[in-house]
């Protein structure tokens, strides 16, 4: 098992950025574009940022809701995001939807779209319960042209991690829902817009922490998993898993740093890094005195070869 100290690269310049950061995605050579869920504890608002990692330069674009995730396109200015129960393609600089959204319906109040995954031209996303307390989220399903996402799976209290691959010929999705602190594995049906059974690949329950984000490795045999710990603790961590056997093989530490949110996966001068958001969310004054480094986003090494290439998703 290899075990990595992920270094700070980027310190948000005010407490709203600093709050939850999550969701970061390759934008551009040298580029990382994240989310900012939320801006504070009781803020209804939130943003999308695109990151200059030699830089440090952040651009802000502050969004009418609260976004889960925010997936770059081949237009610089548009994003598939999904913010409090609508989806859609959004410019950011005109501040519009582009095309049809869609809007989460059925569910009870106080869920918001959270974590999700391009699927095709679409999205899979989930739900959570902003509480964390009741299984009224659920899976989704989003294409364009789309009024109303579909909905895959219901019973879920904060839909977080997501990966879609290949196996035998199908296709799985790969789902983290928090409390559970399982990931498991779903059939997909994609031409029926269908889940089968889930059954577990990875059990996490034994671990002093929570799994938020997840990726896949390069290989397709592992999946580096976000773990976000609430507790008192020096350092947060990464972990990478063996999909076959459930097995650890690597932790990337996050000094100064307990609540680890999302993962990600580039190549940064030839080499590819692991990129983490992590978060200041619930935090005391006193806590986040004792933990200079929360919020942060951090990049660690890895041993890892080879990534597959981005293809961004067309603007209809």
């Amino acid at each position: 098992m290899s075990e990595y100290s992920a270094e700070v690269v980027f310190r948000p310049d005010s407490e709203a950025l600093a709050y939850l950061p999550e969701g970061p995605c390759h934008y551009g050579p040298g580029q990382v574009s994240w989310v900012a869920i939320q801006h504070g504890g009781d803020s209804q608002e939130g943003s999308i940022n695109v990151l200059d990692v030699a830089t440090g330069e952040n651009r802000q674009h502050i969004l009418p809701g609260r976004p889960g995730f925010a997936f770059p396109t081949e237009d610089p200015s548009v994003f598939l995001t999904g913010f409090e129960r609508k989806v859609g393609f959004f410019d950011v600089e005109s501040g519009g939807w582009v095309g049809t959204f869609g809007e989460v319906e059925g569910e009870e109040e106080g869920t918001i779209i959270n974590d999700g995954v391009v699927c095709g031209n679409g999205v899979l996303f989930g739900t959570k319960d902003v509480a964390f307390a009741d299984p009224k989220a659920g899976l989704y399903l989003w294409f364009p042209g789309m009024n109303v996402p579909t909905h895959l799976r219901g019973g879920q209290i904060c839909s977080n991690g997501k990966v879609i691959l290949s196996r035998e010929g199908g296709t799985c999705l790969l789902d983290i829902d928090t409390p559970t602190k399982v990931v498991v594995e779903y059939p997909l049906d994609l031409e029926n817009q269908r889940l089968g059974e889930p059954r577990t690949v990875v059990d996490l329950q034994e671990v002093d922490a929570y799994p938020d984000g997840m990726v896949l490795t390069p290989d397709e045999e592992s999946v580096i998993i976000a773990m976000y710990n609430p507790n008192e603790v020096e350092s947060g961590e990464a972990r990478q898993h063996s999909l076959a056997t459930g097995e650890l093989e690597a932790v990337w530490k996050t000094p100064g740093s307990p609540r680890v949110t999302c993962p990600l996966l580039t190549e940064v001068a030839g080499e590819v890094v692991l990129f983490l958001t992590t978060a200041v969310e619930h935090m005391s004054a006193e806590e986040q005195a004792r933990h200079p480094d929360a919020g942060c986003l951090f990049q660690g090494v890895t041993r890892l070869e080879g990534l597959p290439s981005v293809d961004r998703v067309e603007v209809p």
